[in-house]
Protein backbone atom coordinates (compact mmCIF):
# COMPACT_ATOMS: atom_id res chain seq x y z
CA UNK A 1 0.00 0.00 0.00
CA UNK A 2 1.40 3.36 -1.00
CA UNK A 3 1.47 6.01 1.71
CA UNK A 4 -0.13 9.42 1.12
CA UNK A 5 3.24 11.20 1.33
CA UNK A 6 4.79 8.75 -1.14
CA UNK A 7 1.87 9.32 -3.49
CA UNK A 8 2.34 13.08 -3.17
CA UNK A 9 6.08 12.81 -3.87
CA UNK A 10 5.50 10.62 -6.94
CA UNK A 11 2.93 13.09 -8.27
CA UNK A 12 5.29 16.02 -7.71
CA UNK A 13 8.15 14.12 -9.39
CA UNK A 14 6.03 13.26 -12.41
CA UNK A 15 5.02 16.92 -12.71
CA UNK A 16 8.66 18.07 -12.38
CA UNK A 17 7.71 20.07 -9.30
CA UNK A 18 10.80 21.07 -7.34
CA UNK A 19 8.93 20.56 -4.06
CA UNK A 20 9.49 16.83 -4.64
CA UNK A 21 13.22 17.15 -3.97
CA UNK A 22 12.61 18.80 -0.60
CA UNK A 23 10.18 16.07 0.41
CA UNK A 24 12.45 13.33 -0.88
CA UNK A 25 15.32 14.77 1.11
CA UNK A 26 13.21 15.16 4.23
CA UNK A 27 11.79 11.63 4.13
CA UNK A 28 14.55 9.60 2.50
CA UNK A 29 17.95 11.33 2.84
CA UNK A 30 18.91 9.59 6.10
CA UNK A 31 18.01 6.14 4.80
CA UNK A 32 19.80 6.73 1.48
CA UNK A 33 22.85 8.08 3.31
CA UNK A 34 22.88 4.83 5.30
CA UNK A 35 22.78 2.82 2.07
CA UNK A 36 25.68 4.85 0.67
CA UNK A 37 27.70 4.53 3.89
CA UNK A 38 27.62 0.74 3.54
CA UNK A 39 29.60 1.18 0.32
CA UNK A 40 31.66 4.30 1.10
CA UNK A 41 33.25 4.85 4.50
CA UNK A 42 34.31 8.49 4.11
CA UNK A 43 31.54 10.86 5.27
CA UNK A 44 32.45 13.68 2.87
CA UNK A 45 32.49 11.37 -0.13
CA UNK A 46 29.25 9.74 1.02
CA UNK A 47 27.64 13.21 1.25
CA UNK A 48 28.83 13.95 -2.30
CA UNK A 49 27.34 10.67 -3.50
CA UNK A 50 24.06 11.49 -1.76
CA UNK A 51 24.01 14.82 -3.61
CA UNK A 52 24.79 13.08 -6.93
CA UNK A 53 22.02 10.58 -6.19
CA UNK A 54 19.45 13.34 -5.72
CA UNK A 55 20.57 14.93 -8.99
CA UNK A 56 20.06 11.58 -10.76
CA UNK A 57 16.71 11.09 -9.07
CA UNK A 58 15.58 14.48 -10.33
CA UNK A 59 17.00 13.87 -13.83
CA UNK A 60 15.34 10.44 -14.17
CA UNK A 61 12.12 11.24 -12.27
CA UNK A 62 10.05 10.74 -15.41
CA UNK A 63 11.36 7.16 -15.66
CA UNK A 64 9.98 6.08 -12.29
CA UNK A 65 7.23 3.50 -12.72
CA UNK A 66 5.23 2.70 -9.58
CA UNK A 67 4.04 -0.55 -11.14
CA UNK A 68 7.63 -1.84 -11.29
CA UNK A 69 8.97 -0.82 -7.88
CA UNK A 70 8.13 1.04 -4.71
CA UNK A 71 9.53 4.56 -4.56
CA UNK A 72 12.09 3.67 -1.88
CA UNK A 73 13.31 0.68 -3.90
CA UNK A 74 13.86 2.92 -6.91
CA UNK A 75 15.64 5.55 -4.77
CA UNK A 76 17.71 2.84 -3.09
CA UNK A 77 18.91 1.47 -6.44
CA UNK A 78 19.94 4.91 -7.66
CA UNK A 79 21.85 5.71 -4.43
CA UNK A 80 23.50 2.29 -4.26
CA UNK A 81 24.54 2.31 -7.93
CA UNK A 82 25.87 5.87 -7.61
CA UNK A 83 27.97 4.78 -4.62
CA UNK A 84 29.33 1.77 -6.53
CA UNK A 85 30.14 4.02 -9.52
CA UNK A 86 32.02 6.41 -7.20
CA UNK A 87 34.09 3.56 -5.73
CA UNK A 88 34.95 2.27 -9.21
CA UNK A 89 35.81 5.77 -10.36
CA UNK A 90 38.15 6.30 -7.41
CA UNK A 91 39.86 2.96 -8.01
CA UNK A 92 40.26 3.84 -11.67
CA UNK A 93 41.86 7.19 -10.85
CA UNK A 94 44.26 5.58 -8.39
CA UNK A 95 45.30 2.97 -10.94
CA UNK A 96 45.99 5.54 -13.63
CA UNK A 97 48.53 7.79 -11.95
CA UNK A 98 50.99 9.04 -14.52
CA UNK A 99 54.68 8.50 -13.91
CA UNK A 100 56.25 11.48 -15.70
CA UNK A 101 59.80 10.14 -15.63
CA UNK A 102 58.80 6.91 -17.38
CA UNK A 103 56.26 8.46 -19.72
CA UNK A 104 57.05 8.52 -23.43
CA UNK A 105 54.09 10.69 -24.37
CA UNK A 106 56.36 13.47 -25.64
CA UNK A 107 58.60 11.08 -27.60
CA UNK A 108 55.98 9.96 -30.13
CA UNK A 109 56.83 10.88 -33.71
CA UNK A 110 54.17 11.59 -36.29
CA UNK A 111 54.96 8.47 -38.32
CA UNK A 112 54.29 6.34 -35.20
CA UNK A 113 50.70 7.57 -34.98
CA UNK A 114 48.10 5.33 -36.56
CA UNK A 115 46.12 7.65 -38.82
CA UNK A 116 43.10 5.30 -38.72
CA UNK A 117 42.79 5.81 -34.97
CA UNK A 118 42.89 9.58 -35.35
CA UNK A 119 39.84 9.61 -37.61
CA UNK A 120 37.70 7.16 -35.66
CA UNK A 121 34.72 9.51 -35.77
CA UNK A 122 34.85 9.40 -39.58
CA UNK A 123 34.75 5.61 -39.50
CA UNK A 124 32.05 5.69 -36.86
CA UNK A 125 29.90 7.66 -39.32
CA UNK A 126 30.06 4.73 -41.72
CA UNK A 127 28.09 2.56 -39.24
CA UNK A 128 24.31 2.38 -38.99
CA UNK A 129 22.98 5.25 -36.90
CA UNK A 130 21.72 2.92 -34.14
CA UNK A 131 25.30 1.72 -33.53
CA UNK A 132 26.74 5.23 -33.80
CA UNK A 133 24.39 6.54 -31.11
CA UNK A 134 25.33 3.81 -28.64
CA UNK A 135 29.10 3.98 -29.26
CA UNK A 136 29.05 7.77 -29.09
CA UNK A 137 27.16 7.72 -25.77
CA UNK A 138 29.47 5.13 -24.21
CA UNK A 139 32.87 6.23 -25.51
CA UNK A 140 32.63 9.92 -26.32
CA UNK A 141 30.08 11.05 -23.73
CA UNK A 142 31.41 8.76 -20.99
CA UNK A 143 28.09 7.16 -20.05
CA UNK A 144 27.82 3.75 -18.45
CA UNK A 145 25.72 1.20 -20.29
CA UNK A 146 22.91 1.72 -17.77
CA UNK A 147 23.06 5.51 -18.13
CA UNK A 148 22.96 5.17 -21.93
CA UNK A 149 19.99 2.84 -21.61
CA UNK A 150 18.16 5.34 -19.42
CA UNK A 151 19.14 8.42 -21.41
CA UNK A 152 18.43 6.94 -24.85
CA UNK A 153 15.35 5.04 -23.66
CA UNK A 154 16.76 1.81 -25.12
CA UNK A 155 16.68 -1.48 -23.15
CA UNK A 156 20.02 -2.38 -21.54
CA UNK A 157 20.26 -5.64 -23.49
CA UNK A 158 19.83 -3.74 -26.75
CA UNK A 159 22.58 -1.28 -25.71
CA UNK A 160 24.93 -4.22 -25.11
CA UNK A 161 24.03 -5.88 -28.41
CA UNK A 162 24.44 -2.68 -30.42
CA UNK A 163 27.78 -2.01 -28.75
CA UNK A 164 29.03 -5.48 -29.59
CA UNK A 165 27.86 -5.30 -33.21
CA UNK A 166 29.13 -1.73 -33.64
CA UNK A 167 32.57 -2.63 -32.30
CA UNK A 168 32.66 -5.70 -34.53
CA UNK A 169 31.89 -3.49 -37.54
CA UNK A 170 34.60 -1.00 -36.54
CA UNK A 171 37.05 -3.88 -36.17
CA UNK A 172 36.35 -4.87 -39.78
CA UNK A 173 37.36 -1.34 -40.83
CA UNK A 174 40.54 -1.29 -38.76
CA UNK A 175 41.60 -4.89 -39.14
CA UNK A 176 40.25 -6.21 -42.46
CA UNK A 177 41.34 -9.86 -42.50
Amino acid sequence: MISPIEKQIVTLLQNSDKKAIGLLYEYYADALFGVIKKVIEDDDTAQDVLQESFVKIWRYANKYDASKAKLFTWLYRIAYNTAIDKVRSQKNKQGKEVQMETSNVYKVTSNELNQDVLDIKKHLNSLDEKYQIVINALFFEGMTQQEASDELNIPLGTIKSRLKIGLRELKKIYDPK
